[in-house]
């Protein structure tokens, strides 16, 4: 059975993964004590059914843990109808499609800066870290933007989201546990602040529509919304941060690169997507059973909890023609790597937006990019990507 800890398996899962498709059904994992659906079939529909829903369970003690559990329990990604329905038609309302596609300008002007500076630091030394100085910062400053937080303080944001974030692993450390309560503790109170000051003084930022926006005469309570400006800024840039990194190793050790140097602009959407397949940066989320229900002819019992694994589903051979190779020009592509159902990252169009304005604007100024060294990635196997990517 796999072990998710092991340094080996969390550097390159696929072949395990791969092994286990051959199950052909979802499988038992004693150690997380949940069923894994590694197929697609299985996968999409553990992210379907309406009877495995997002269950939050609360942390105890309870005083240790009050905010990071609030912060979860008021969300949408850990609630389920009827309050998940609320919550994404609110929020919806202002994370609007329309409303993402006119960042488009300011996510142009975003990347030519941050490369601008890449262009200095590789001058000056001979190379730049493509995830500290772009896919990192970029997003960043995109939700940054979008929710009104002060530029002086955006240093906070990515440090915060990162110590909460590391708590979706399968077995997170007694230090990622303190680093995450504080995190949580300290975030919930910073955008608390803002929200307020919104209330007195709004502007033209995300914070201040949501202060505000209501449908059938349900608001946003000020956990919820709370709750909702930190999903954003954790989900709406580490999916782009990690999609980036994760896709651009992939594109350097696949032969990929060529495609990109050439015509950037003409491959940007399926290059972004075969980014998603091919290196997913989200690889399990789970879900509990609300009610006995059956998955690839197993049943899953009231409250047991299955795993859809979305690497390995996007690897299926009966769904991808060749998945083990990365092809830039797949079409058509329906990966899961965003997920589906109810659930389906409500960030996705931001994150596809970021990428596809950002890699060819990549590659336009930078069209012998090449890797300086070998890079680090990330000792974590749910949230899968790279420290260091150092290009020259």
């Amino acid at each position: 059975m796999i072990d998710f800890s092991d340094p080996e398996f969390v550097s390159n899962p696929y072949p395990a993964l791969k092994l286990l498709r051959e199950e052909n059904e979802p499988v038992w994992h004693e150690g997380l004590n949940m069923f894994l659906a590694a197929r697609y079939e299985h996968a999409n529909q553990v992210l379907r059914t309406k009877s495995l829903g997002r269950i939050f369970t609360a942390r105890e003690p309870e005083e240790l843990w009050e905010d990071f559990n609030w912060l979860h329990a008021d969300s949408i990604l850990d609630s389920e109808p009827p309050k998940h329905t609320r919550l994404r038609s609110l929020v919806g309302k202002a994370f609007s499609r329309s409303r993402i596609e006119n960042l488009r300008p300011e996510i142009e002007r975003i990347a030519n800066r941050l490369l601008d500076e890449a262009q200095v630091k590789l001058s000056d030394s001979g190379s730049f870290d493509l995830i500290a100085d772009y896919a990192e910062p970029l997003p960043v400053k995109v939700i940054a933007n979008l929710l009104g937080f002060p530029d002086e303080d955006e240093h906070l944001l990515r440090p915060w989201s990162q110590s909460i974030v590391k708590m979706y692993e399968v077995d997170p450390s007694e230090q990622a546990k303190t680093e995450a309560r504080e995190a949580a503790s300290e975030f919930a109170e910073y955008v608390r602040g803002l929200m307020l000051e919104r209330k007195v003084n709004p502007g033209a930022d995300l914070i201040s529509e949501l202060v505000v926006v209501e449908e059938a005469g349900e608001k946003l309570n000020a956990r919820e919304l709370i709750a909702t400006c930190i999903l954003l800024l954790n989900a709406g840039h580490e999916a782009s941060v990690n999609g980036f990194g994760n896709g651009m190793v992939a594109a350097f050790e696949n032969n990929q690169m060529g495609l990109l140097r050439t015509k950037p602009r003409a491959i940007a959407e399926t290059a972004v997507e075969e980014f998603l397949r091919f290196d997913a940066p989200l690889q399990l989320f789970e879900r509990t059973a609300t009610a006995p229900t059956v998955v690839g002819g197993v049943q899953i019992g009231q409250g047991q909890k299955i795993a859809a694994l979305l690497g390995s589903a996007n690897r299926d051979e009966e769904v991808f023609s060749s998945p083990e190779m990365m092809d830039l020009t797949r079409d058509p592509n329906n990966q899961i790597g965003f997920g589906a159902g109810i659930h389906f990252c409500l960030g996705a169009p931001l994150a596809r937006l970021e990428m596809q304005v950002s890699l060819p604007l990549l590659m336009e100024r930078f069209p012998g990019l090449e890797l300086a060294k070998t890079p680090s990635r990330r000792p974590t196997f749910v949230l899968r990507g790279y420290q260091e990517i150092l290009v020259s």
